[in-house]
């Protein structure tokens, strides 16, 4: 019963501080003078996903590797089909063609990053230091190009940053916010890992699968509260935006940084079903980043209904 108070607590002060933390993040860098186009790029993808780097980080350090993987495999699998599908449930989804073509393909290529370093088991240090790097330069590239040539993309990371509710009061109470998001994510992960860990030991199921379902989704609520709210406000790109940023970030930075703090030995069951789906996962979404092509009701209800089906599978027949 502990356990299961413990992962509750856990995934109720992580999404608290997590939305608390992006909005202090926010409030902060605005009231420094910081463009919107920047907070959209940095502090919003960051700020989301502080869960799934402190969960990772903690889950790495208590020597349960495949929380660690599973956290960032399953966030990315359930960010495109759990909370797309969710958002376009609420409001069709449509994005003009191109609009997210450069965020679209660094999306592919992050993916594929992640993929080739944990298929090259133990994913070490260097690799990484690698994708924290690929992560710094697609920021860095992004605004660059932004700046030069305003752009959909450009448009779509300073909304971004508008979309999110600054809070009242001066810098003060900004870095206030700030600090108590922070402090809830870190006790919020470790109330979760450690409940994870108990489970996992009391029912018999390996730390991975735990890592894909209960901690991917409960790491993931920043993202699905932010894209629920686009899409009840009809900002069906803001959504869509947001789910490639966190798996951008998921792929390079969380999974990098832990690497370089813990090396991480991935579980052969995620290495040879679990990455393949994350993998096709994120083809589809550049299909439809690429394309403009709108995603309907009916495309959220499959997504949905392919969420649940791989979820039952975990539960199932998984590792």
């Amino acid at each position: 019963m502990i356990d299961f108070v413990l992962i509750a607590g856990g995934l109720v002060l992580l999404a608290v501080g997590g939305d608390v933390l992006v909005r202090g993040a926010v409030g902060t860098a605005s009231r420094l003078g910081v463009s919107p186009l920047l907070i959209g790029l940095v502090l919003v993808g960051f700020g989301t996903s502080m869960p799934e780097l402190t969960t990772s980080v903690q889950a790495a350090l208590s020597g349960s590797p495949g929380i660690a993987v599973g956290n960032v495999v399953g966030s990315n699998i359930a960010n495109i089909l759990l909370i797309l599908g969710t958002a376009a449930l609420i409001a069709p989804i449509a994005v003009g063609k191109g609009v997210l073509r450069r965020d679209g393909s660094f999306l592919a290529l992050s993916q594929i990053a992640a993929a080739a370093a944990l298929w090259l088991t133990p994913v070490g240090r260097i690799s990484g230091a690698l994708l924290a790097a690929g992560l710094i330069v697609y920021i860095v590239g992004s605004y660059w190009l932004d700046q030069r040539a305003r752009s959909g993309a450009a448009d779509l990371h300073a909304a971004e940053a508008e979309s999110v509710a600054a809070p009242k009061g001066g810098l003060v109470m900004a870095l206030l916010l700030l600090a108590g998001g922070i402090a809830g994510v870190v006790f919020g992960a470790k109330l979760l890992v450690t409940g994870a860990i108990s489970i996992a030991e009391d029912f018999g199921v390996s730390d991975a699968v735990i890592g894909l379902t209960v901690v991917a989704v409960g790491t993931s609520l920043p993202e699905l509260a932010a894209s629920v709210a686009a899409a009840v406000k009809r900002q069906g790109d803001i959504a869509l935006g947001n789910v490639i940023g966190s798996n951008i970030f998921n792929a390079l930075g969380i999974l990098g940084v832990t690497a370089v703090i813990r090396p991480l030995d991935a579980p052969v069951s995620i290495l040879g079903f679990d990455v393949w789906i994350m993998l096709a996962c994120a083809a589809l979404l550049v299909l439809v980043a690429a394309t403009g092509r709108r995603v309907g009701r009916g495309e959220g209800l499959f997504l949905l209904a392919l969420y649940g089906a791989y979820v039952g599978w975990q539960v199932v027949g998984g590792s």
